[in-house]
């Protein structure tokens, strides 16, 4: 009850991230949020706690055995934009026995014939939105599961473990939950975000992310004299990304370790038109590729509009986190003993997105991402489970227990990378 309590708690606060905003955080509710978590915090006995001047909330359990690595253990607290985190209502289901879960904000139901995992969580406790807004499982089912492992560890200080520190990042939606937080803020060792999806799962890469920005300029004029005097930007918009691959290197046709180039905004009118397209793929240097794919495309639309302006800008996001890894086996190794601790068989998997993690393996911090029960995440159809994000909280306290035991890595067996 306490997680579940805790959970839709959480849920119902609005905290969605934009990415319309130029400041840091994107929106206040986020600061609101970890404002009313740092005092949740203050009560339950953490020490060091800090809200910065970005929004970034931070705090410690100290240490009641010595010599142990300092761990952190990561939560983004905003919500992605891609569906509305105004007014959410959390639904619960308690005992699911398989029935259809009606979402009446959506008109719509929940149904386990549109979505099959449903069926592998009968008899737990499900929790859902009303279909009018997302639910934010992403990343509030983690944070739940981190603020509830913490209260167990300081109510029972005879728990062996050592320093850990909590972490509670802003605008990781909007790929800026690093701009203002690095391995010098956390002060650890090593690091795990609580942002994946079903239980077992260890995610130890992650995408390579660009962002593609078109800017095209046209010139106006009234459409009654038009003629031999109008370029459209609207119309050579559409001309770039009808030129876009259409049966390969798309959302809609990849999975697995396939790369893909995903227009996901097009803005503007007659005069100015701006496309946003992300570049993603498991192999960073395939990134210099879509880009010159983009380019060749340009190329051809300013021959045949030579009126008009066409750039493109590439900002950089964030890396795949496998080469970072490697520096600190225990890092992964232990996660997937501790899945073993909780009774789950590991699964070593790869995030077609980034975490937080991401950025933070690469500046030297090795971060995987462990599962927090997250189940059709940015989308209406959003759910998780109490019963879900409970073993999520016992993964965390099973790590806490492996750091300090300190096992030899040559003794824990090691799985293959599983695609699914």
């Amino acid at each position: 009850m306490a997680i579940q309590e805790r959970f839709c708690r959480y849920a119902s606060i609005d905290t969605q991230s934009s990415e319309e905003s130029s400041t840091y955080p994107s929106t206040l509710t986020q600061v609101e949020f970890n404002r009313q978590l740092k005092a949740e915090l203050e009560e339950m006995g953490c020490q060091d706690i800090e809200l910065d001047q970005y929004g970034i909330l931070t705090a410690t359990i100290p240490a009641n055995r010595p010599g142990v690595p300092v761990m952190a253990w990561l939560a983004h607290v905003d919500t992605s934009p891609e569906t509305s985190g105004h007014g959410v209502k959390p639904q619960v289901y308690p005992n699911y026995q398989g029935q259809d879960l009606p979402l009446p904000g959506l008109g719509k139901v929940l149904s386990p014939q549109e979505f099959p995992e449903l069926k592998d969580y009968l008899g737990q406790t499900v929790i859902t939105s009303d279909g009018s807004t997302l639910l934010g499982t992403d990343c509030k089912a983690g944070l739940t599961a981190i603020v509830e492992a913490a209260e167990r560890l300081i109510q029972n200080p005879s728990i062996p473990h050592g320093e850990i520190r909590l972490v509670f990042s802003v605008d990781e939606e909007v790929g800026a939950g690093t701009k203002h937080m690095g391995p010098d803020r956390l002060k650890a060792d090593v690091a795990y975000t609580l942002d994946g999806g079903a239980h077992s799962m260890v995610d130890c890469e992650t995408f390579s992310a660009n962002l593609a920005t078109v800017k095209i300029t046209g010139v106006n004029t009234h459409p009654s004299y038009g003629k031999g005097q109008m370029v459209n930007a609207i119309r050579i918009g559409c001309d770039f990304i009808s030129r876009l691959p259409q049966v390969s290197l798309s959302p809609e046709t990849s999975d697995k370790r396939q790369g893909f180039l995903h227009p996901y905004s097009i803005e503007g009118g007659v005069d100015s038109v701006i496309i946003k397209i992300i570049l993603r793929d498991f192999e960073t240097p395939a990134l210099d590729e879509y880009k010159a794919l983009l380019e060749s495309i340009a190329v051809a639309l300013r021959a045949e509009h030579p009126k008009a302006g066409i750039e493109i800008e590439i900002t950089r996001q964030y890396r795949n986190m496998r080469d970072g890894l490697v520096k600190e086996p225990r890092a992964l190794l232990y996660a997937l003993e501790a899945m073993r601790r909780v009774g789950c068989t590991p699964k070593k998997t790869i995030i077609r997105g980034g975490t937080d993690g991401s950025g933070l393996t690469e500046m030297g911090l090795p971060t995987p991402n462990l599962s927090s029960a997250q189940h059709n995440i940015h989308s209406p159809y959003e759910w998780t489970t109490v019963e879900e994000m409970e073993l999520t909280t016992q993964l965390l306290l099973a790590l806490t227990a492996i750091w300090v035991e300190a096992p030899d890595v040559s003794t824990i067996e090691d799985v293959p990378i599983h695609l699914g």
